[in-house]
């Protein structure tokens, strides 16, 4: 009979919100195997760019004129990138071009989609952000140097790319993936009313996208307040700095973040310190 795990039951009688969507089983389980009542509201799914032309261009441009450095910010970043290649007959090419790149990551998600194609990263950033991507690149020559550029969902991350040319760098931009709502607005009210009613202990965001829909859906609805309030009521869980300070720039308290392993399994131990049942 196998031994219970050492944290099995340590969140019995804990109610927590999910608005994760990809993942969400998996984070589901690691929560209720550990007895806590899970509300699963996913706010939001990961599409392809819906136009693949520009994507391809890019995609072609970046096989036949290589780029110097590559910055690759999300593992999802990656994958659909080569999704978008193999569907166009360029994976391998593009594969090939990207060994002769260099590679820089921000955090360890797009560190292990280059390991799941045999490559690695050669200029990881020490913090898994924007700043820690344009910290790491301070200390580079970038002038004249053709730099392909991995975004993601509508966001244009001026801030890096305002860098990139105030450092003389060429910057090639590619956003291979949007986000788009994953549940109905009224089911994005109602987690509101609950947290505001004192029936949801924790809510644990793994991504920035995850709030703004709750923000939005609010807004619409002129619920902001309602929201601001259930969220002082809860306890709120972070999966890394990213998404941490999206929320502490929006005026939302943080009480749970890895330190500095930014993933499922290392924010539910978060999770289970701050809320488990020691007694």
């Amino acid at each position: 009979m196998p031994e219970p795990e050492p944290e099995a039951g340590a969140l019995v009688n804990r109610t927590i919100a999910l608005p994760e969507t990809r993942q969400l089983d998996v984070l589901a389980e690691l929560l209720e195997r550990r007895g806590a009542i899970t509300v699963r509201c996913p706010l939001v799914s990961i599409l392809d760019a819906p136009d693949p032309v520009p994507i391809e261009a890019w995609l072609k441009q970046f096989i036949e004129d290589p780029c110097d450095d590559f910055i690759i910010l999300t593992g999802e970043g990656l994958r659909r990138l080569l999704g978008f290649a193999e569907r166009a007959g360029m994976k391998d090419a593009f594969v090939a071009a990207l060994v002769n790149v260099r590679k820089i990551t921000r955090g360890p998600k797009p560190g292990r989609a280059l390991r799941e194609i045999g490559l690695k990263p050669d200029l990881p950033a020490e913090q898994p952000t924007t700043d820690g991507v344009i910290a790491a690149l301070t200390r580079q020559n970038l002038r004249h140097r053709k730099l392909g550029v991995q975004l993601y969902g509508t966001d244009p991350n001026l801030k890096l790319m305002e860098f990139l040319k105030r450092a003389g760098a060429i910057p090639r931009a590619v956003a291979p993936y949007i986000y788009a709502s994953a549940a109905d607005d009224q089911r994005v009210l109602d987690l509101i009313d609950q947290m505001a009613a004192g029936n949801i202990d924790a809510i644990a965001f793994t991504s920035t996208p995850q709030y703004r829909r709750l923000r939005d859906v609010a807004k619409s609805a002129r619920k902001e307040d309602v929201l601001a309030g259930g969220l002082q009521r809860v306890k709120v869980a972070a999966i890394g700095p990213v998404v941490a300070e999206e929320l502490k720039q929006a005026g939302v308290r943080v009480d749970m973040m890895p330190a500095d392993s930014f993933f499922m399994k290392p924010l539910v131990t978060e999770i289970v310190a701050a809320l488990g049942n020691r007694g």
